[in-house]
């Protein structure tokens, strides 16, 4: 790869010690930001230029909980109606995911990662589950996430519900692709120890998996308390609430990703902030399913790192940022409450979990860090500085256009067109045709 230099934009770092930098440019070589300086220091090398003159020059986003599989499931209406989360889980996600074929797999997250590119993610933490495709699942979405130049770390979500057999593929499937990464390193691919939840695993299931996560050294991605059920589930049947069970079995770990969390309690907040696991909140989600509304402001008051993720409701991480602070207003009741959390889940917070699994620097713009860059259309018409850049995120780079995206120093879209050697059209026709095989298999 051919070294370049940015210039000519207002450089959004999410860098806490310098958020704004202006007249910089940014030197990228080999697929990272080799150095960040003055353009009039840069003129002196001799390569080729990108100008991003009149827009906002920020990192990559980072989507912390997501699900390609359920891509297909949009304008889906043969569901029956839901009265509760358990039964939209009955109802519909665990009617579609038993129906998904590996190919239905592969053309869900090739959609989703082409979403996920025009809406300037560059970074999705994947929970993935097709339980009558289980073996090979992880490569399909693998192959996917590849052709369109993205990065992702990728689980296949353990739970009992479909009986032994499936079980056990997912435990493998897991133990499988964190094997494979071990042998074959990409600098696109993660991986964690993915489970459903808290209620769909029996002790036997647990301790299983904790003896693979000891022997893998790995973290884990898990659901957890996203709805009161869960918790009630795992008080009646088991005697714990779901975030002390999960540790009485060694399955929170520093490397974990726990999910929702909206009915989670004090204690285990505090279990969740000891761990050094981080707690991900998709409000879009839980807004929809109606469980309720995490309190981030406690978690974050009790050191838990927050991040922010999308459970699939869309792949625009900036309209679930402000989603997710309406959200925090009304569960404080207090209109002042909740913006810092939010916007520091995702400027922040986000770059410190996916650091986690692909190194120091993701997720900001600084010396060393990975060339993970997106250009937004977005001229200020107030001043932008390191006091007032937070507010330009949520009511102004919000509501802009994404121009370009670049991930690990490859151009997947230059001036709102796709750059990838994927044909976007091609890839939706047959998503429509799989949709449709699959809503009659439904």
């Amino acid at each position: 790869m051919k070294p370049y230099i940015v210039t000519g934009g207002t450089l959004v770092t999410f860098d806490p010690a310098q958020p704004v930098l202006e007249n910089q440019g940014i030197l990228v070589e080999d697929g990272r930001i080799i150095r960040i300086a003055p353009v009039a220091e840069l003129s002196l090398i001799q390569c080729e230029r990108m100008d991003a003159s009149g827009k906002v020059v920020m990192p990559g986003l980072i989507n912390a909980h997501h699900h390609f599989y359920s891509t297909l499931v949009t304008g889906l209406g043969k569901a029956a109606p839901a009265k509760d989360f358990n039964a939209v889980l009955e109802n519909l996600w665990w009617r579609l995911d038993k129906k998904l074929l590996l190919e239905d797999v592969y053309v869900s997250a090739l959609v989703s990662a082409l979403n996920a590119i025009k809406q300037g993610c560059t970074t999705v933490i994947d929970h993935h589950a097709s339980p009558g495709a289980v073996t090979g699942s992880l490569a399909q979405i693998a192959q996917a996430i590849k052709e369109c130049g993205i990065r992702g770390s990728l689980c296949y979500e353990v739970s009992d519900r479909d009986g032994a057999e499936i079980c056990q593929a997912g435990i493998q499937e897991n133990v499988d692709w964190l094997r494979q990464l071990r042998s074959h390193p990409d600098p696109l691919l993660q991986g964690l120890f993915g489970m459903h939840a808290a209620f769909t695993l029996s002790d036997a299931t647990l301790k299983e998996i904790a003896d693979w996560v000891s022997k893998l050294n790995c973290g884990t991605h898990i659901h957890a308390a996203e709805a009161e059920s869960d918790e009630l589930y795992n008080i009646q049947r088991h005697g714990k609430r779901v975030v002390e069970r999960l540790c009485d079995f060694g399955l929170v770990n520093k490397d974990s990703i726990l999910a929702h969390g909206v009915h989670m309690n004090a204690r285990e907040m505090m279990l969740v902030a000891d761990s050094g696991a981080a707690l991900v909140t998709n409000p879009q989600s839980n807004l929809n399913n109606a469980v309720g509304i995490a309190d981030v402001c406690k978690m974050a008051e009790l050191g838990v790192t927050v991040g922010l993720g999308t459970d699939a409701m869309t792949v625009n991480m900036l309209e679930e940022l402000r989603v997710g602070i309406w959200a925090q207003h009304l569960r404080q009741n207090d209109p002042s409450k909740g913006f810092m959390e939010l916007a520091l889940a995702l400027a922040q917070n986000n770059p410190r979990i996916a650091q986690k699994y692909w190194g120091s620097g993701h997720g900001i713009l600084a010396d060393g860090s990975p060339a993970d860059i997106i250009f937004v259309d977005y001229e200020p018409h107030t001043p932008l500085n390191a006091e007032t850049w937070i507010g330009h995120l949520v009511y102004g780079i919000s509501q802009a256009a994404v121009n370009t995206t670049i991930c690990a120093g490859e151009i997947l879209m230059w001036n709102g067109q796709l750059a990838v050697n994927v044909d976007e059209s091609e890839v939706k026709a047959r998503s429509r045709e799989l949709a449709k095989a699959l809503w009659d298999r439904f």
